[in-house]
Formats: C-alpha cells, sequence, structure tokens
C-alpha cells in the first residue's frame, strides 16, 4: 500500500520489481530464439531458381474488400496472352447491380502500363466486335476483356491499372 505521504511501501516496491523482472525474464527466451530465423535465407536460393523472375500477388485483402462492397467484383487477373500480343483482364461478378460499369457497352475499358509509358485499348474486329463481354453481369459468373498489346510493350510483371468509366484497379501485377 502507499503509505500517507504517496511513496510506494516495500510491497509495492517488490511488486513493481518482480513484473519488472518477470517481462525480462519472459523476453530473454525470445531473443535467445533468434538464430532460429538465421536458417530461413538458407531456403532463399531455391525460390530464387524458379524460372520467372516475379511472383505474381493476389490483391490485398483490404484491396479485395474494396472491389467486392463498392464494385461487386473479386478474383481480379490480368494475363499475357497470344504469345503477349494480348492481355486478358478476367474479374468474377459477386453483385450483378454493382458490376455493371465493368460491363458497360459505352464505355471504353484501358489498361494502363506506367512503367511502359502506355495505354492499351480492347481492340474491335471486323466481323467480331470488341473483344469484350458486354452482357448484363450476373453474379458468380466471370467476364474478361482483351486489350491490344502489339509489339508486347507490357512484360510478365508489371505492373498495371485498368480503367472503365469510373472503375479503377490499380496495382494488378501481370501474369
Amino acid at each position: 500500500m502507499f503509505h500517507h505521504n504517496g511513496i510506494p511501501g516495500t510491497k509495492e516496491m517488490l511488486l513493481a520489481g518482480l513484473l519488472a523482472s518477470g517481462i525480462m525474464v519472459s523476453t530473454a527466451p525470445a531473443q535467445s530464439a533468434s538464430p532460429a530465423p538465421s536458417a530461413a535465407p538458407a531456403a532463399k536460393p531455391a525460390v530464387a531458381s524458379t524460372p520467372y523472375s516475379y511472383r505474381p500477388n493476389r490483391a490485398p485483402k483490404r484491396a479485395a474488400m474494396y472491389y467486392e462492397l463498392l464494385w461487386g467484383v473479386d478474383s481480379l487477373r490480368v494475363k499475357l496472352v497470344e504469345s503477349g500480343e494480348m492481355i486478358r483482364f478476367t474479374y468474377r461478378v459477386l453483385d450483378a447491380d454493382k458490376a455493371t460499369t465493368l460491363n458497360d457497352k459505352k464505355l471504353e475499358p484501358a489498361l494502363i502500363d506506367p512503367q511502359a509509358g502506355v495505354k492499351l485499348v480492347v481492340p474491335s474486329l471486323e466481323k467480331v466486335g470488341q473483344l469484350r463481354q458486354k452482357s448484363t453481369p450476373e453474379a458468380g459468373r466471370s467476364y474478361w476483356m482483351a486489350f491490344s498489346n502489339k509489339g508486347g510493350v507490357v512484360k510478365r510483371g508489371d505492373r498495371v491499372s485498368v480503367v472503365i468509366g469510373q472503375f479503377r484497379a490499380d496495382g494488378i501485377v501481370v501474369e
């Protein structure tokens, strides 16, 4: 207990000392365990020996929640196809009402690669029309659109943005 002058008594000082030493003791094993993580770098060379120099990363949980809540879509992917001459953007619709912007045929989609300094568009073929799906979105279905990448300007591992009207998905890694 505290004495009448506000100075802690012997019991309080001992308790504070024990608590402090308990904290010091409890952190000591954690510090001595630090050599174990240094063994992890030995596994790194195996990872670096893979044939590709990039690691496609899925959208962080926060970004995935953003696209789901605001736009009603998830599973956003950008992949090189046709020997790199085309880039396919795919997404899955979760909420058809929110996802209508992505399938709106009046809006012109663009794929922007800041590293390459290009803005790619969806080509329109004479007998086929635009290389994109423009039907009314349905929940649970996946949709796609293809961007022309003549000359292979956009490369695997680049981070790109897909813009369709007010929709914008940034930092998607090209697979």
